[in-house]
């Protein structure tokens, strides 16, 4: 069972993987993931290991990264599968979301309620994603050839995807819609790979590097700022 902590503004997460990973976000917040039976104590010594990283990649992010906290008014730019599109609040009966002439356009009631344009787009890209997400699974699953019981998009905090090989269903972040087609690719790819190979082992390297030599480049343009 998956447990999460915070312990001196670092989220702890302990669930059911091999390795331990430590990640800095640069919204600066600090991740680590371990294994279930890590001790807190081994925990603490990785923490103390790693003080002076955890610190160079918070001042580098607190130097290069604005975190914009969005008005939903328009002229804010908002990415779709990798581009930069200008918001345009139109005042309407109807209440919807297109994507026409360029623009992201809500069409809405009150132009000033705050609440209801973020739910709108929010529903927005997550149809977006329904659909698109499913034509890229349709794309590579003739490639792992297992049967895929079941597609989750959802909000996820600290992923981009994950997989339950056993149960043959993967997890996909609404966000990655906002990545390009690019990245997006590699995400499903690895995810649907998984179902394969369940560990990261070097035999599911190898069969990434097998069907998606590239998946390196993608990786990191994945967790650039872009």
């Amino acid at each position: 069972m998956e447990s999460t902590i915070i312990q001196n503004n670092i989220q702890i997460i302990k669930k059911d993987i091999k390795n331990i990973t430590l990640k800095v976000k640069p919204t600066c917040e600090v991740i680590l993931t371990a294994p279930l039976l890590t001790t807190d104590e081994h925990i603490e010594y990785i923490l103390k290991k790693r003080e002076d990283w955890i610190s160079k990649k918070i001042a580098f992010y607190k130097a290069n990264y604005k975190l914009q906290i969005k008005e939903f008014v328009s002229g804010e730019n908002f990415k779709y599968l990798g581009k930069n599109y200008r918001l345009k609040v139109i005042q309407s009966g109807e209440e919807c979301v297109k994507l026409q002439r360029g623009y992201i356009q809500i069409f809405i009631k009150n132009k000033n309620n705050l609440e209801k344009k973020k739910r709108l787009l929010n529903d927005w890209y997550l149809l977006k994603a329904q659909k698109y997400f499913k034509k890229i699974i349709a794309k590579y699953s003739s490639i792992v050839n297992v049967d895929i019981q079941n597609i989750r998009i959802r909000q996820m905090k600290t992923r981009w995807g994950s997989c339950n090989s056993a149960k043959s269903y993967i997890n996909l972040n609404t966000e990655l819609i906002k990545k390009s087609t690019y990245c997006v690719e590699y995400v499903i790819f690895h995810e649907l790979a998984h179902l394969v190979h369940p560990n990261h082992s070097r035999e599911f390297y190898n069969y990434l590097s097998t069907y998606m030599p590239d998946w390196k480049k993608r990786k990191v343009l994945l967790e650039s700022k872009s």
